[in-house]
């Protein structure tokens, strides 16, 4: 990978990368992408594709229904509140 690819992954991702920050970048990611192509070389006729590598189980608890947290507690690190709930920014006009 090149610092320029890297530079057009940084651009699309957003992120503000300096030329020694490409370089390293573009040294892992060729890395990590030759590795991948040798995982790409190993004969996988007769194995079961798998969403996980370990089986997976619901940990999730029952749902029940519980007391609701009282108002003033659920306000008190609000960095705005009016006394009826959180002050946000206005994202429609």
């Amino acid at each position: 990978m090149t610092k320029d690819e890297v530079a057009k992954v940084a651009l699309l991702a957003r992120l503000r990368l300096n030329d020694d920050d490409k370089g390293r970048y573009a040294q892992q990611l060729t890395s990590i992408l030759d590795f991948i192509a040798q995982l790409g070389e190993l004969d996988t006729e007769g194995v079961e594709p798998l969403a996980h590598g370990v089986d997976r189980t619901n940990v999730f608890r029952e749902d029940k229904a519980r007391p609701a947290l009282d108002r003033e507690d659920a306000l008190a690190n609000a960095p705005r509140r009016s006394a009826e709930g959180f002050l946000v920014p206005a994202v429609l006009d």
